[in-house]
């Protein structure tokens, strides 16, 4: 079913018809509030009332035209600007491909970094989205010569690649934020674990060298997934090798096991819920629905009237 689900995140034909069908955009309001960013600050006030952390990312990737990277900065300056109001600043997420690195790597590197400007003038953080494995190399890059101005960067690593431990240690020293994830690309075996009991135990092996690193300052950990019994059995490693719970920040997606990130809250991990929004939603949606049976379970109900 996996399989299935990525195949049709990367087929064209269905990427134009699906998302005009009436049960597939009931379903996708599951896991976002909306396409435009109104709803998307409506939804992030009400869940830091509720005391969570917030990332807001902008859905898309691959542009075909630098003007469209343009745009892309455009709008999340004015999403930094809008956290001039807010008791929590709210944090970006953005994919290095929306900013035109398929175009121009060069500028897709300034406009990252005058986003991680203004993103330190609002006392909030910019986080580097990876992508598909071929985009690994270039944005490990990317990060490393950002975050050699700006200490309010961080870039998210997948476990499922069988290189994430030589691209952690190579980040290591410069003391980085890492959002540590499962994988959600249909990357072949030679590239990624693709088994359950070989992702876990790849997650939980780079996740207590990064709480090592948090334990002493030198790194920001965010472990995004949605697995809690995961999260729990890192933390009584972590807790056990002198690392604290709210070193250990827990990043979900909206929507997800939203009671779950509240119980991990109320248990001491920092709780963040990263909302998208945007038109094109449709291939990370059919991701989303990869990662979990208990998602297409969700989406095929919405068949229901």
């Amino acid at each position: 079913m996996r399989t299935i689900l990525l195949w049709m995140a990367r087929n064209p034909w269905l990427q134009e018809r699906l998302p005009r069908l009436r049960f597939v955009r009931r379903a996708v309001r599951r896991f976002m509030p909306g396409e435009d960013v109104d709803a998307a600050y409506a939804a992030a006030v009400t869940l830091a009332a509720a005391g969570q952390g917030i990332l807001l990312t902008r859905l898309g990737e691959n542009l075909v035209a630098p003007a469209e990277a343009e745009d892309v900065a455009a709008h999340y300056h004015a999403v930094l600007d809008h956290n001039a109001g807010l008791v929590r600043p709210i944090e970006l997420s953005v994919k290095p491909t929306q900013l035109g690195l398929d175009l121009d790597e060069a500028a897709c590197l300034d406009h990252l970094r005058r986003l991680a400007a203004r993103a330190d003038v609002t006392g909030t953080w910019l986080w580097l989205d990876m992508e598909s494995a071929a985009y690994v190399d270039r944005t490990l890059d990317l990060y490393e010569r950002l975050r050699a101005g700006h200490r309010n960067v961080g870039i998210c690593l997948q476990a499922y690649l069988r290189r994430t431990p030589a691209d952690l240690r190579r980040i290591l020293p410069l003391e980085p934020a890492v959002r540590l994830v499962k994988g959600a690309y249909d990357e072949p075996a030679t590239v990624a674990w693709r088994k359950r009991p070989e992702v876990d135990g790849a997650y939980l092996a780079a996740a207590l060298v990064l709480a090592e690193a948090a334990r002493d300052g030198k790194a920001r950990l965010a472990l995004g997934t949605h697995d809690s019994a995961l999260v729990e059995r890192i933390a009584a490693y972590a807790e056990a090798a002198g690392t604290a719970r709210d070193r250990l920040e827990v990043h979900m997606l909206y929507g997800i096991r939203a009671g779950e990130l509240r119980r991990l809250r109320e248990a001491g991990f920092p709780a963040f819920t990263l909302v998208a929004y945007g038109r094109h939603w449709y291939p990370w949606y059919m991701r989303r629905l990869a990662e979990r049976p208990a998602n297409v379970g969700f989406a095929l109900r919405q068949l229901l009237p």
